[in-house]
């Protein structure tokens, strides 16, 4: 097990991946690593030889956009670990190419298999490598049905998705709460 006092975005994650540290109270993990999709494999190697289990696999689905790779499938998909010693979490992201790929990491963590599976039947990210990518939530006849995919006219850009602490300064939360006073009424 790593040291209680192991910072674990200098120490690990800092030089090899694109992190941000964030506030957990407000996100509910401490470091969010933006991946490149060679990257993902190494991430989760890395997760485990440091002691993190695997939380989830999940995927969610925005606008596609154009990068200097090409054009992204609007399809994310999310990794989340977390410690067993203390509370650290880690949480990260790859947007996933148009060939709706991603590679398995289901031979690092295990439990990553019926993830994987259930995020392919969910939003059709296929997981390279994986052994047995069969459909787990839906029937055979439903394998190209992805029920957790937007129409495309339902569809919000990433930005507008992600959260931003400027969007919690311009919400005036005390406007619709009730008032000690019609609370007595």
């Amino acid at each position: 097990m790593a040291p209680e006092t192991k910072n674990f975005k200098e120490d690990i994650l800092f030089h090899e991946f694109n992190t941000t540290e964030t506030d957990y109270n407000q996100r509910g993990y401490h470091l969010e690593v933006a991946l490149e999709v060679d990257q993902v494999r190494k991430f989760a190697r890395k997760a485990y030889d440091e002691g993190f289990y695997l939380v989830f696999v999940t995927g969610f689905h925005v606008l596609s956009e154009e990068t200097a790779e090409g054009t992204t499938s609007g399809l994310n998909g999310v990794y989340q670990f977390a410690r067993y010693d203390r509370l650290y979490r880690i949480k990260g992201h790859v947007s996933v190419p148009e060939d709706m790929s991603l590679p398995s990491i289901c031979d690092i963590y295990q439990g990553a298999n019926w993830h994987e599976r259930e995020t392919r039947d969910l939003y059709g990210i296929n997981f390279e490598g994986h052994p047995n990518l069969k459909p787990l939530l839906l029937s055979d006849e439903d394998r190209d049905f992805h029920p957790l995919l937007k129409e495309e006219n339902n569809l919000k850009s990433l930005e507008a998705v992600s959260w931003a602490p400027e969007a919690l300064e311009s919400v005036d939360t005390d406007a619709d709460a009730p008032s000690a006073d019609s609370m007595d009424s």
